[in-house]
């Protein structure tokens, strides 16, 4: 079975070896895992067809959704501890885990491995403040790391909410001890890229071959989109939302070259307000010097589909790979390891506070609208905004290199 021969089914993931093929396995979902669905994975290098490995996975998961509905069905057993309340807050499909996009359920899904085998089999009702505190102390490393520590605090309010709305003994009275408690919050942020940082970001993803990844760093920062905005998200086949791009079982939402028009001006509905104020933002790339440097160099033939791709799988990027290249793009640029690629966003909105852009301009760019008003004069200002904040920002920054020399 050559490598380059992959074929496409519900869990089949391909594991590098150090010598020979890869070999093929049928993972489970980490939603199965965590509710102790009995096959965690299944090696599948003793089928030699295609055919047969599809199958396999097809009968597999069956199986494990089969085995999910009994234990949804059943509300699953819950025993008075920690562990067994998170496995029911991740798999009931009731459970406002499930209402989380799945940028932010991403998170929980990383604490909730590490509060199961960490507090798992504490009794709930046995728990007092004590505790809580000996726990906050040690996950954020004696206070160095709070914002780890808010965040599996943050999943365990969820969880405990969820409890009580099911009416699990202990849950209720355990939410009255946190409510009853302060622990210390970490700093805002204050990190946020330079223009010639950004400059440097995008010339070590072009050093690396990834010239679509220096794109979408420079519409971070110009147009000031959040990362989801530019390269997407991945999600569960069962949201509703329509999608024609498919992979790693599941589909993907996301901008796309067709959102750019013959002007260049690129519009977007914001995914934080698509569900509630459905305000759009639109954006003149020609006033972007960064942006349209790397369009320059993109082929028309190459402007369809997704705008950000990985060039190795010519599929949008998942989250963590997305991740990685952002880390190793970073430390070619000798950029700060406390700069994150979120805060590339912060970094154009400060060049132009910085600027003397108008806040209004600024408010109207990052979809912070205070009232719904029609799409279309809603654009029309937020272009107009966006050049007059752009134009700005270029004056400011051609002050900026001068005083470098």
């Amino acid at each position: 079975m050559e490598n380059t021969r992959r074929p496409k089914a519900p869990g089949l993931k391909w594991r590098k070896r150090k010598v020979g093929n890869d070999v093929p396995y049928w993972i489970a979902s980490p939603a199965a895992i965590a509710a102790g669905f009995p096959t965690k994975s299944a090696r599948l290098n003793a089928l030699d067809d295609d055919r047969l490995i599809i199958g396999r996975c097809e009968r597999l998961q069956a199986e494990m959704l089969l085995w999910l509905d009994s234990q949804r069905d059943s509300g699953a057993i819950f025993d008075g501890t920690f562990g067994s309340l998170l496995k029911i807050y991740q798999t009931d499909v009731d459970s406002t885990y499930h209402k989380l996009k799945p940028s932010s359920r991403y998170p929980y899904d990383v604490y909730l491995k590490k509060l199961i085998p960490h507090i798992g089999g504490r009794s709930i009702a046995a728990v007092t403040g004590k505790d809580l505190n000996k726990w906050y102390a040690l996950w954020s490393d004696g206070g160095q790391k709070l914002a780890a520590a808010r965040m599996a605090l943050c999943v365990i309010k969820a969880a405990v909410r969820f409890g009580i709305t099911l009416r699990k003994p202990g849950c209720a009275e355990f939410r009255v001890i946190l409510d009853n408690m302060t622990f210390a919050a970490p700093k805002p942020r204050v990190f946020y890229p330079t223009a010639s940082e950004i400059e440097r970001a995008r010339a070590a993803a072009r050093q690396a071959q990834r010239p679509l990844r220096a794109l979408a760093y420079a519409v971070q920062f110009e147009t000031t989109l959040r990362q989801r905005d530019v390269i997407g998200e991945w999600v569960d086949l069962s949201d509703p939302r329509p999608s024609g791009v498919l992979g790693y079982g599941q589909k993907w939402l996301g901008p796309t070259w067709a959102q750019i028009d013959q002007h260049l001006i690129l519009r977007v509905t914001p995914s934080k307000t698509e569900n509630t104020s459905e305000t759009k933002v639109a954006f003149g790339l020609t006033e972007c010097p960064m942006v349209m440097a790397e369009l320059a160099t993109i082929p028309d033939e190459k402007r369809k589909g997704p705008l950000i791709i990985d060039e190795r799988t010519d599929l949008p990027y998942r989250y963590d790979v997305w991740g990685a290249g952002w880390r190793r793009d970073r430390k070619a640029a000798d950029i700060s390891p406390q700069v994150w690629n979120r805060d590339l966003r912060a970094g154009g909105l400060t060049e132009g506070d910085l600027a003397g852009s108008n806040p209004d301009d600024r408010s109207k760019i990052a979809g912070h609208a205070n009232r719904r008003i029609t799409a279309r004069v809603y654009e029309r200002n937020t272009l107009e905004a966006h050049r007059r904040q752009a134009t700005a920002r270029r004056v400011h920054r051609g002050k900026s290199d001068g005083e470098d020399l």
